[in-house]
């Protein structure tokens, strides 16, 4: 056998056998794949939970989601204000002008949602 073909024979049998010895310890689920499900989950939840209101709710909803964008635009400042890397320094800007623009959309799609409601003028 060539030199490549054992190396990757050998990579595998390291990792049945790390994958065998994980499993008869009984040892813990990887934290990267723990939270990449919980993310996936959190798709699918929230997906089904914005497509399930009703119209009647929408409005309330906005505000909840403003309230919640609020909180995550002071977090993305702290990340700025206090970060000594490069990269928390970029990602908290980036926060920053998402929340902000989900901030302000959300005030003016409730605004208009309002505004429906309203008697028209003659």
């Amino acid at each position: 056998m060539e030199k490549s073909a054992l190396d990757s024979l050998d990579q595998a049998i390291a990792d049945a056998a790390g994958a065998a010895v994980h499993t008869a310890t009984g040892g813990a689920v990887d934290p990267f794949v723990f939270r990449l499900a919980i993310f996936v989950l959190a798709i699918f939840v929230g997906y089904y939970v914005v497509w399930s209101v009703t119209p009647a709710l929408h409005t309330p909803l906005m505000a909840v989601t403003n309230a919640v964008s609020s909180v995550i635009i002071v977090g993305a400042l702290l990340a700025v204000g206090i970060s000594a890397s490069g990269a928390a320094l970029g990602f908290g800007f980036v926060a920053v002008i998402l929340a902000s623009v989900n901030i302000f959309g959300g005030f003016l799609v409730t605004q208009r949602m309002l505004a429906m409601y309203k008697k028209k003028e003659k």
